[in-house]
């Protein structure tokens, strides 16, 4: 049986699975589908044309579904859709998309996200990420599975942030993170491979030792990018022996090789 509070304010056409529960003074707008057992704190605002999946914990005051904070924007019906289980915390800001886009914000499942976070029009996040308190994503942003934002962090707009990487606390990103990789500072910089959070989620020693050498190559060893890029898939092809290891450094390659906005350096 669906909760809502006497004081929340559900539109009528809004759509929630029978047993969603909305707190105290929560308002939910006429675009808005909520899928079961996700929960909607008090004084949380969602509206716009935003779909929400299963298992969904969204904490007091969170504004979530708005539209874009780009001056471009003329109330296109653009969308924000929310998959399952991700928990959001208090004073949270999730964006609809714009229409110089492809008019969606995405958030997969299973992610973290704390207070006071801010995720822009357009980004696409992916699975099983942390958003430390005070991380702020411009528009456009694509953050991988597994990612770290460190808290009061901020990346710019059209930055990428590849699978399993981690982006130290209070720092400036304007530019991509390749998978795997610790970035930090003002302005951020590479720090090594992301070791603790690849051996918590079970990459082999070879693997980790694999990442390792691809980071040497394209940061230490004083190759040029496209010189870089050319060992690096020397690496994959060396490694075609051990599947998840030259998975894992395809992926590295593939995507510095994709960089539109350039790898920190």
């Amino acid at each position: 049986m669906t909760r809502i509070h006497g004081t929340a304010v559900v539109d009528s056409k809004a759509e929630l699975a029978g047993d969603v529960e909305v707190g105290p003074y929560s308002v939910i707008g006429p675009n808005v589908k909520i899928g079961a057992g996700t929960k909607v704190g008090s004084h949380t605002v969602i509206e716009g044309y935003t779909t929400i999946g299963a298992q969904n914990s969204f904490a007091h005051f969170a504004a979530i579904g708005g539209p874009p904070q780009d001056m471009k924007y003329r109330g296109e019906p653009t969308q924000l859709i929310i998959g399952d289980r991700n928990t959001v915390r208090e004073f949270t800001t999730i964006h609809t998309g714009t229409s110089q886009d492809e008019g969606i914000t995405r958030i997969g499942n299973d992610n973290w996200i704390m207070a006071y976070v801010h995720i822009a029009h357009d980004c696409q996040v992916g699975n099983h990420t942390i958003f430390s308190s005070n991380a702020q994503i411009a528009g456009h942003v694509q953050v991988e599975d597994w990612a770290i934002m460190g808290g009061m962090s901020g990346v710019h707009q059209f930055v990428r942030i590849g699978q399993h990487a981690m982006l130290g606390g209070a720092s400036a990103l304007v530019q991509d993170i390749p998978p795997f990789v610790i970035a930090a500072g003002d302005k951020a910089s590479p720090h090594g491979i992301n070791v603790e959070g690849l051996k918590r989620r079970g990459f082999s020693s070879e693997t980790i030792s694999a990442l390792r050498q691809a980071y040497k190559v394209l940061y230490k060893d004083g190759l040029s990018f496209e010189d870089a890029k050319v060992e690096i898939q020397k690496l994959v092809v060396a490694s075609a022996a051990d599947t998840a290891t030259a998975e894992k450094l395809a992926q590295f390659h593939d995507f510095i090789a994709a960089s539109t906005r350039g790898i920190i350096r």
